[in-house]
């Protein structure tokens, strides 16, 4: 029979994977939107049509301090279970628990210190 662990360990890493990347979308759609405000401007669109726009813009970025904060708690969820778990550091699972992690970090709030596992 399967390790449950291992099972625990699939499911947090898609979290902190599928977070990371939510993150980031967010942040490439405040650009976007960014851009679409300034050429609505350049342009000399309606006044309304911009605020629209720029409302949201600032809905999109609420956001990202929402996922950070989520993506943080799930992040040290992983990182506790890789820590308490070390014996399955030999599985393929543990292992890209490990490289999600460390392709999630840029992702963290800045003033977050990230241990590094081997």
């Amino acid at each position: 029979m399967a390790d449950p662990r291992l099972k625990t360990l699939k499911i947090k890493t898609g979290i902190v994977k599928r977070l990371a990347k939510e993150k980031v979308m967010y942040e490439k759609e405040a650009d976007n939107q960014k851009n679409r405000i300034e050429k609505l401007k350049n342009e000399g669109k309606d006044e309304y049509d911009i605020r629209k726009q720029e409302e949201v813009l600032q809905e999109s970025l609420m956001m990202v301090p929402d996922c950070q904060r989520r993506l943080l708690k799930a992040f040290e969820e992983l990182q506790s279970i890789l820590t308490s778990e070390s014996d399955l550091k030999e599985q393929e699972d543990y292992l890209a628990a490990q490289k999600v992690l460390d392709d999630a970090k840029p992702q963290l709030p800045s003033p977050v210190e990230v241990t590094h596992f081997c």
